[in-house]
């Protein structure tokens, strides 16, 4: 029996799951039963939860999780619980919680790890809000605290949602060794971002970094130290480690080139936050949920088409959009690679919740799961202003 291994249980893999789910689907309907119900879909992921990364800066990080089970009994997707130390191409095989598994296809979705520091003195104490884990003991460390001092060291994308949060209940600081806030955002957002840390009291030291992490207290780059109760790093993202075992030619960011149909090998595809794939001429996907969806949709799809004889899939992305939550001041909501400002504040904040809301996957109904693995473009939509403060 043919075999579809997918390697990761967050939104790349889970979506990849059901997208080779629809495709034996496909193929038992157009050949009577006979081609799909002999596909087997294993999906290999130590937890047994898929985590919605994308809300973990919120105050109940417990939340944010979805048990896999609900979404993959019933499409008929096994769950081995164990992680994947080694991929041998060559044989077709995975190494999982020590035995083999073999492939016919595979897909890798193993997601991103961030990026932590080499030698830092007190490192050990620093907080994150990458994981559910790190989440949670973040929230514990300062539960029924007031007037903590935090610092943030990243002024990206996690690092302004953490700091924005942590604002509510404390004073915070935002460190980054870029001379701008949301450097990487560019400048179209940009004024609403300042305006909201102003409103919120968020204190920025721009072009420095934590140099040490002490018991109550970061020292500065630029000699500074500072009280601090907790130092949250949040300074980027890198693709899994198991990339290097796909390929030897990764990008900046560690992920495997990919074809328009996600093929980085013949017998393997790549997804979600592992996979440098093709947005258009000029740009590549983002890891972040909004392309991890589709990703997996497409790369699931093709790995199991391509043993069924189904016609593969091309990946064709929707509009970029981002949305940036900024706790109390609400949020921002751009389009397209400019990033154009839609909407902000409680506007913004509406739009947010939306997306929030309908990041979740369907559970434990096998017809909405493979239907919504058919829509191949995660939704967002381009909410006038009057639509979003109508759906507060």
């Amino acid at each position: 029996m043919a075999h579809v291994v997918i390697i990761g249980g967050g939104f790349a893999g889970v979506w990849s799951a059901a997208g080779a789910a629809l495709a034996r689907a496909r193929a038992d309907i157009e050949a009577d039963a006979a081609a799909g119900g002999g596909l087997r879909i294993t999906l290999i992921a130590p937890g047994e939860h898929l985590v919605l990364r994308p809300r973990l800066y919120e105050p109940e990080p417990e939340l944010a999780k979805v048990e896999l089970r609900r979404i993959l009994e019933p499409i008929g997707v096994g769950h081995v619980r164990a992680a994947v130390s080694t991929i041998d191409t060559g044989r077709r095989v995975v190494v999982a919680g020590g035995r083999e598994i073999g492939y016919d296809r595979l897909v890798l979705a193993a997601g991103s790890a961030l990026v932590r520091p080499h030698g830092l003195p007190g490192a050990e104490r620093l907080f994150d809000i990458d994981t559910l884990e790190g989440a949670r003991r973040l929230t514990a460390h300062l539960r029924g605290r007031e007037g903590y001092a935090a610092v943030v060291v990243g002024a990206g994308f996690v690092g302004l949602e953490a700091a924005t949060a942590l604002a509510a209940r404390g004073r915070v600081l935002l460190v980054d060794r870029s001379p701008v806030v949301g450097d990487q955002l560019g400048p179209g957002p940009r004024p609403e971002i300042e305006a909201a840390l102003d409103g919120l009291g968020v204190e920025r030291r721009l072009g420095t970094t934590v140099t040490e992490v002490g018991d109550g207290r970061a020292v500065l780059s630029d000699g500074t130290e500072v009280a601090a109760d907790a130092v949250v790093w949040s300074a980027g993202l890198r693709a899994s480690d198991l990339t290097r075992q796909i390929s030897g030619d990764l990008d900046a960011l560690g992920r495997v080139p990919v074809d328009r149909r996600l093929r980085a090998l013949p017998e393997v595809f790549a997804a979600g936050d592992t996979a440098a794939a093709p947005f258009d001429a000029g740009h590549t996907v983002m890891q972040a949920c909004q392309h991890a969806v589709p990703l997996g949709k497409v790369a699931g799809y093709n790995a199991a088409a391509d043993l069924l004889g189904v016609p593969l899939r091309d990946f064709t992305p929707g509009p970029y959009v981002t949305c940036l939550d900024l706790g109390g001041a609400g949020a921002v909501f751009t389009r397209g690679w400019e990033r154009a400002v839609v909407a902000a504040g409680a506007e913004g904040a509406a739009v947010k919740k939306w997306i929030n809301d309908h990041i979740h996957p369907p559970v434990d109904d096998a017809e909405e799961i493979l239907a919504a693995a058919d829509h191949v473009r995660l939704d967002i939509p381009f909410f006038p202003r009057e639509e979003a403060v109508r759906a507060v």
